[in-house]
């Protein structure tokens, strides 16, 4: 017996182990498939390949198709978001450093290392979110502390 369905109208893997929970709550599937362990790993447990998405096929059962292409809105709240978390790396990185500095008991690749990671902050602030997929992203510093 399997130890997973696969419901295509939910495109989600319920375990069968908790079916009787599922049923007495209402939220277990009609069209539920019983699905190897292999399906179950391939399409729940490992990351999805770049540009996919898991989708059911024709044939009730999980596949990967082509992401959709994302709206210039959402193309640009991603690039604000990358943006964003990569701000907040760099003044993690920028911190310690800087307290070093400002305490003058920084060792020279220190010092090295808070030029390059406040170069990176500057060039990172000067990118325009609202431009992508034209967008560089600077690369990161060679000096992590």
């Amino acid at each position: 017996m399997s130890k997973y369905i696969y419901s295509p109208s939910q495109n989600a893997f319920y375990p069968v182990k908790l079916s009787r929970a599922y049923k007495l709550s209402g939220t277990w599937p009609t069209d539920g498939k019983e699905v190897a362990d292999e399906i179950y790993i391939e399409y729940a447990a490992k990351v999805s390949p770049p540009g996919k998405i898991r989708e059911a096929g024709e044939d009730g059962m999980p596949s990967w198709v082509d992401a959709p292409v994302p709206t210039p809105e959402e193309a640009a709240f991603m690039a604000e978001s990358k943006k964003s978390t990569l701000m907040k790396s760099a003044n993690n990185m920028i911190a310690p450093l800087q307290d070093a500095a400002d305490l003058i008991i920084a060792t020279e690749s220190e010092l090295k290392a808070l030029a390059e990671w406040k170069k990176y902050r500057v060039l990172l602030s000067r990118i325009d979110t609202t431009k992508p997929p034209e967008i560089e992203w600077p690369p990161l510093p060679n000096f992590i502390s």
